[in-house]
């Protein structure tokens, strides 16, 4: 049973958790960030004059990573915090894991093995030639492949540059690594949750700086095991940003002041990067900091960017986001060889810059079908498959003693926020026919009122976003 504010109620195994739409729709916002800044790598005059146009605002473009990293955390936080951070016990952090698999895995292991194709076939017909257009050339070898499929290709090695075939995919191994250490992390997160909001706040901006540092010195994120801390930095500030918004009042009035802060947020992102230009290139980089800022305040917001963000092409194109971040470079890698070859792609004509527009758009309808086909049902049949070692006794589906924690509400100061996932949340294992609910109505973790989103939302702490 669940019991708070003196009411009791019986938790289902499986629950449905409202979304943070501004959150989900700020998704595509860094995926497509991400996406035009590859592509302004494109040898076409058209490309050259928007760069010159846009300036920080297209070759910043690294930053939606990011941002992804922020997001990532803070979302994880919320979902798994309460179940891991008690007490480290083996089968809970194994469910984890297979979750986040499930979750990854699926549509990243049929990019891989096609575009893996297409860099064997260029290895072969080219002689040992470039197989990518990166800088430093990946290994073309069984072991490479093997490491790759177990997304543990960055570890060991200092810079990302070579390190996957599909190149953007670094990040992926990196945020793989941070799931595998959130089990333990999170029994010390746990613990932190009550420490002051200010407190937390700055820890989310400390955590920031040393990647707005390096901007700020050399103007770029690169330098040795950078990619470890941008990781670990941008996670962790976003873990920390959640710790703060779940004990955040939920009133009119604090949704008005985050709104405003979001807005005023993103302009300040948008200010920085041209003005930082003008103390060196690059340097507008350190914009980096206000990203948990960012976040936080857009999970609780219901104005202004927040209703533009929750808006359904906002949130559909956010589910998609990372069908799009493993598709747009296999698309460009085809044109960008096709370049080499075909003399019409590459001159100064109308014809050369329509097929350059076409090939960049081409990469939102290969996301949509990546995710509609392989990534939705895969991870739904991988969560299915979970290893019987894994998955709960059937004695602990019944009912479950549950004390409150600090995300309940707070003698005398009314309810306090709690965030919301960015996704449908399912079990850890199979899906099981739901109980029908109580009379009581949803009663458990306040959550966040943010663009038509539910004031409450019953949540079982054994169940796990995907």
């Amino acid at each position: 049973m669940i019991v708070q504010s003196g009411v009791t109620t019986t938790a289902a195994r499986e629950t449905r958790q409202p979304e943070v739409r501004a959150l989900t729709g700020l998704r595509i916002v860094a995926a497509v960030w991400v996406v035009v800044f590859h592509f302004h790598f494109t040898a076409l005059g058209g490309v050259a004059d928007v760069v010159a146009a846009t300036g920080p605002l297209l070759t910043a473009g690294a930053l939606g990573v990011d941002m992804f990293f922020v997001l990532s955390g803070f979302v994880i936080a919320y979902t798994y915090l309460d179940v891991l951070g008690p007490r480290l016990r083996a089968r809970t952090a194994g469910r984890f894991v297979w979750a986040r698999a499930a979750r990854l895995w699926p549509a990243y292991v049929v990019v891989l093995v096609l575009f893996g194709a297409w860099v064997v076939a260029r290895h072969v017909v080219g002689g040992g030639g470039p197989v990518v257009f990166q800088a430093e050339q990946p290994d073309v070898t069984v072991g490479a492949v093997v490491r790759q499929l177990l997304l543990v290709q960055l570890w060991d090695r200092p810079y990302f540059d070579g390190a996957s075939w599909v190149g953007p995919t670094w990040s992926i191994s990196a945020e793989w690594l941070a799931y595998l250490l959130f089990p333990v992390a999170a029994v010390v997160l746990y613990r932190m949750r009550r420490l002051p909001r200010p407190l937390l706040a700055l820890g989310a901006l400390l955590l920031m700086a040393p990647i707005a540092a390096s901007y700020l010195v050399i103007g770029s994120p690169y330098f040795p095991w950078s990619w470890l801390v941008r990781i670990l930095c941008g996670f962790g500030a976003g873990i920390l940003a959640f710790l703060v918004v779940r004990r955040t009042r939920a009133t009119a009035r604090g949704r008005w002041v985050a709104s405003r802060i979001a807005d005023a947020t993103a302009v300040l992102v948008v200010v920085g990067l041209c003005l930082g230009e003008f103390a060196g290139e690059g340097r507008g980089g350190a914009v980096i900091v206000l990203f948990p800022v960012l976040v936080g305040a857009l999970a609780i917001a219901d104005g202004g960017l927040a209703r533009l963000l929750s808006t359904r092409a906002f949130c559909y194109g956010g589910r998609a986001s990372y069908s799009l971040y493993l598709v747009h470079i296999p698309i460009f890698e085809v044109y960008w060889l096709s370049m080499a070859h075909v003399p019409v792609l590459v001159g100064p004509t109308v014809t050369a810059h329509v097929i350059g527009g076409l090939v960049l758009l081409a990469t939102f309808p290969a996301a949509a079908l990546l995710h509609r086909f392989v990534e939705a049902p895969g991870s739904r049949v991988v969560r299915a498959h979970m290893p019987t070692f894994l998955q709960e006794p059937r004695h602990s589906e019944k009912t479950a003693q549950v004390r409150p924690t600090s995300s309940g509400p707070s003698r005398g100061r009314g309810p306090l926020l709690g965030a919301v996932p960015l996704a449908r949340t399912v079990t850890y294992g199979p899906p099981k026919q739901r109980p029908p609910r109580h009379a009581a109505g949803t009663v458990g973790r306040p959550a966040l009122v943010s663009s038509g989103v539910a004031r409450h939302a019953r949540r079982d702490p054994r169940a796990a976003l995907s």
